[in-house]
């Protein structure tokens, strides 16, 4: 019992590596350079309307995006607002689509992994799901991210409270995948 625990280990610590190795190539997709040209990054999701593309890839320029949007509902109740979308053609599974959501509740006393599990499930089904394109290149895994506070794409803060999930699409549906 004890070899298949430290099998487990050893395969948990390389899924890590290469998640941290991979999130510091994504790049941005849904962030677009305002209308007065100052090369600022403005977060823009459009509501599905179950047709369209999502948009180019954008250059990883300009300033930590903000939480926009209205508040996204999810199981647990807390308010979340989405944060971006980056898209990673270099993972090892192949192209990955990452959502970011910002919630300052995930930090409270309430909130636990079980609570944050059921909401990234949602946001996978409710939220990302829809917004994948119809044609094209699709993603082999959505990676959702839920944290505490913005913290910058591939950046480190051991303050900031985070919780992260993994999906493959199959059959039309959000499936959990280990990370």
């Amino acid at each position: 019992m004890l070899r298949g625990a430290g099998q487990a280990g050893a395969a948990l610590r390389g899924a890590i590596a290469i998640v941290l190795a991979v999130t510091l190539t994504a790049r941005p997709i849904h962030a677009q350079e305002d209308e007065a040209g100052e090369g600022e990054m403005i977060p823009a999701m459009p509501a599905p309307t179950g047709g369209e593309d999502l948009p180019a890839p954008a250059q990883e320029t300009g300033p930590v995006p903000t939480p926009s949007g209205p508040a996204i509902a999810v199981p647990s109740g807390i308010a979340l607002h989405w944060l971006e979308t980056r898209m990673d053609t270099a993972g090892p599974q192949g192209m990955t689509l990452r959502f970011r959501f910002v919630a300052p509740a995930v930090a409270g006393a309430g909130y636990d992994a079980e609570k944050a599990s059921a909401d990234l499930q949602a946001l996978c089904d409710g939220y990302a799901l829809p917004r994948v394109s119809k044609t094209g290149p699709q993603p082999a895994e959505l990676v959702l991210d839920l944290a505490d506070r913005v913290v910058p794409f591939g950046a480190s803060d051991e303050t900031a409270v985070q919780f992260f999930e993994a999906y493959s699409i199959t059959d039309g549906a959000c499936q959990w995948e280990l990370f």
